[in-house]
C-alpha cells in the first residue's frame, strides 16, 4: 500500500479509536482524530513537504509531525503497533460494525467481557446489551443486523444461517436447468455445522453453469461450486461428494470382489452373479449401498468410518422432543415471561418446561439473587396450579466459578428440581485449569446437567481445551447429563464426541438455551447434530415423557443423597 495521505490518516484514525477504547486521555485521542481529518483534506502529498512545513499545518504540530515522518520512513507507527498488540483482534474488528464507536466497544470489552464479533452477536441474541448503559433496544437491534450482514460476507457460514438460501438456490437451479440432473451435495448435504461452500452435482455443461453464475451472483456471500458429471455417473458422483474423506475411504475398503462380482459361474456366491444396467450404473444411492452389502446410510451420517459397523438405528427426530430444557425468561436475560414461555410449549404439544435463568454471579445477565429466586419459585408454583397437567420445573443455570464451585450455597441449590452448571467467565484457561474447574463442578451432587461443555461459539470462539474422555467418564460416574446445546452458534458438546459418550453409557440432553420463544426452534439443529452422532430418543433427556422425567430426577437425587 502506498504511504500517502490517506494511509497516514488511517493510521492516526485507528490509533485515536484504540486509545479511546483503552480509556486514554481524551485530549490525546482527539488530537490524532483531528490529524487524520486534516490529512484527508490536505491537497498536497504530505511526504513531499519539508518537516517545518508539516509541523506548521494547523492540527499537526511537532509531536504528530514526528510520527508522520516515522510512518513515511518506516511504513508503520510504533505506538499504534503497541496498541494493536494489546487489543484483541475481535475488538479491533468491532470498529467495522456500523453503530459501534470506541466508547461502546470499550463497554463491550471491559464490562461485558466480550472479545469477538461472534460473541457480541450471541450477546445480542440473549438481550445482554440492554443491561448496560448506552445500549437501548434499537441500538442492540442495529448492532445485531450489522453483524449478521457482515458475517454473511466472510466466507464461512453457520448451517442454520445458510439453510433456507441453499434450498432456495437448489430449487432455482433445477428450474433453470430442467433437462439436466442436479442436486446439492458436499458439506450442506452432510449437514455440517459450518459451511464453507455450496456444491452442486450436475449434468449441465460448465459453460452453461458459468453463465448462470455470472447472471446470478450469490446473494449471501457464499461460494457456489458446480461438480460436472455425465448422466451415467451422476448418482456415483453424488454419493462420493456426499461423504467425508474418512467415510469414503472406509466404504471403498469394504467393497470386495465378492460384493461386486460379475461372474456367470453357477457356483458363484455373489449376490449379483449377473450384472444389470442398475449394477453398472446405479440410479440410486440405495443401490450403491446394496451392491456393497451395506445397509443404507443417509448423507448426514457419512462422516466417521465407525458408522459402517453400526446397525441401522432409530435416530432421534424433532418430533421426539417432549420438553424445553434450559431456557431463560424475563427473570434474567430472556425476552418472554414464564407464562408466555409455558403457553408456547403447550401450543407446540410439549409436556413440560425447565426454566433455568442465570444465577447470581451472572450480573451481566441480570442473574437471580436469592430473594428473587423465592419470588420466581412462587410464580412457578402458581403457574403449575393453573396449567396442570403441564409442568414447569425449577432450575437454574448456575455459573461454575473459577475454583469449580457453584455460585449458590447447598441450601439454595436444594430448592431446585435440577441444576445446569455452566462456565461463562474467565474462558481463557489452560486444559489443566479447565479440567480442574469442570471436574469439581461435575462432582457437586446438585449438578444435574453440564451445560455447553467447552464454551465454544462456532466461527467466533474455539472454546477452552478439555480432555473429553475424562469429562464424559466423570459425568457418567456422577450421573450428570451432558448437554448438546442446540443453539446453532454453539452445538456444544461437539457431535463428534457424542458417540464415545453413548458407548460409555452417558445420557445427552438436547437443549435450546432459548432466550425467547423463537429460540425453541433451535432444538432442530441440536437434533440434526445428534443424528450425525447416532443419538436415539431413549438416550436424550429432553425426549423423556413427563413421568419419565420426574422419575429420573427423583432417582438421581436419591442416588446422590440429596
Amino acid at each position: 500500500m502506498p504511504i500517502d495521505n490517506d494511509y497516514i490518516a488511517e493510521q492516526f484514525s485507528l490509533l485515536g479509536k484504540l486509545m479511546d477504547i483503552h480509556g486514554e486521555n481524551s485530549f490525546k485521542t482527539k488530537s490524532y482524530s483531528v490529524a487524520a481529518f486534516t490529512l484527508e483534506k490536505l491537497p498536497t502529498p504530505i511526504r513531499d513537504l519539508p518537516a517545518d512545513k508539516i509541523t506548521s499545518i494547523k492540527g499537526i504540530g511537532d509531536t504528530i509531525g514526528k510520527k508522520i515522518r516515522e510512518i513515511i520512513d518506516t511504513g508503520e507507527l510504533r505506538l499504534l503497533q503497541q496498541y494493536i498488540a494489546n487489543t484483541p483482534p475481535g475488538i479491533i474488528e468491532m470498529l467495522q460494525i456500523k453503530g459501534l464507536g470506541p466508547k461502546k466497544i470499550a463497554t463491550i470489552w471491559k464490562e461485558m467481557e466480550i472479545e469477538s464479533v461472534g460473541e457480541l452477536l450471541y450477546a445480542c441474541q440473549e438481550n445482554r446489551l440492554l443491561l448496560f448503559k448506552g445500549f437501548g433496544e434499537k441500538t442492540q437491534h442495529n448492532v445485531r443486523e450489522a453483524i449478521e450482514f457482515r458475517l454473511r460476507h466472510i466466507g464461512s457460514h453457520l448451517y442454520a444461517d445458510i439453510e433456507i438460501y441453499a434450498e432456495q438456490l437448489e430449487a432455482r437451479l433445477k428450474s433453470s436447468f430442467p433437462r439436466e440432473q442436479l442436486a446439492i451435495t458436499g458439506e450442506f448435504r452432510r449437514q455440517l455445522e459450518t459451511i464453507t461452500k455450496l456444491q452442486f452435482v450436475t449434468t449441465a455443461t460448465p459453460d452453461s453453469t458459468g453463465a448462470w453464475l455470472s447472471a446470478n451472483p450469490s446473494e449471501e456471500g457464499v461460494t457456489v461450486e458446480f461438480i460436472h458429471t455425465s448422466p451415467d455417473t451422476f448418482t456415483q458422483t453424488l454419493f462420493e461428494t456426499s461423504c467425508s474423506g474418512e467415510f469414503l475411504e472406509a466404504f471403498r475398503e469394504r467393497i470386495t470382489p465378492a460384493s461386486n462380482s460379475t461372474s456367470e459361474d453357477p457356483n458363484s456366491t455373489s449376490e449379483y452373479p449377473n450384472p444389470t444396467a442398475e449394477d453398472l450404473n446405479p440410479t440410486s444411492e440405495e443401490a450403491i449401498f446394496a451392491q456393497a452389502g451395506i445397509p443404507y446410510i443417509p448423507p448426514y451420517r457419512r462422516e466417521q468410518r465407525i458408522v459402517l459397523d453400526q446397525p441401522p438405528l432409530d435416530l432421534i427426530k424433532p418430533a421426539d422432543i417432549r420438553a424445553i430444557i434450559h431456557s431463560h425468561s424475563k427473570w434474567s436475560d430472556g425476552s418472554n415471561t414464564l407464562e408466555e414461555m409455558a403457553a408456547a410449549c403447550i401450543g407446540s404439544g410439549l409436556e413440560y418446561l425447565v426454566i433455568s435463568d442465570h444465577s447470581k454471579t451472572a450480573a451481566y445477565a441480570n442473574g437471580l439473587q436469592p430473594d428473587r429466586l423465592q419470588a420466581q419459585h412462587a410464580e412457578i408454583d402458581e403457574l403449575n396450579r393453573k396449567l396442570a397437567p403441564f409442568m414447569i420445573f425449577r432450575s437454574i443455570e448456575s455459573d461454575i466459578l473459577g475454583d469449580g464451585s457453584l455460585d449458590y450455597s447447598n441450601d439454595i441449590l436444594s430448592t431446585f428440581d435440577l441444576v445446569i452448571a455452566s462456565v461463562h467467565s474467565n474462558l481463557k484457561m489452560t486444559e489443566e485449569k479447565a479440567m480442574s474447574r469442570l471436574l469439581r463442578a461435575i462432582e457437586n451432587p446438585y449438578t444435574t446437567i453440564l451445560g455447553h461443555l467447552t464454551g465454544r461459539l462456532l466461527l467466533s470462539r474455539p472454546g477452552y481445551p478439555v480432555d473429553h474422555r475424562k469429562i464424559i467418564d466423570a459425568c457418567i460416574a456422577n450421573r450428570v447429563v451432558i448437554e448438546l446445546n442446540a443453539h446453532p452458534r454453539r452445538l456444544d458438546m461437539d457431535w463428534r464426541w457424542i458417540g464415545y459418550a453413548l458407548d460409555k453409557g452417558a445420557l445427552i440432553s438436547i437443549d435450546p438455551d432459548a432466550h425467547s420463544i423463537n429460540g425453541y426452534h433451535d432444538i432442530r439443529y441440536g437434533v440434526l447434530a445428534g443424528r450425525k452422532a447416532g443419538l436415539t430418543p431413549d438416550k436424550n433427556l429432553s425426549s423423556f415423557t413427563l413421568e419419565e422425567f420426574k422419575s429420573f430426577l427423583a432417582d438421581r437425587k436419591k442416588s446422590r443423597g440429596i
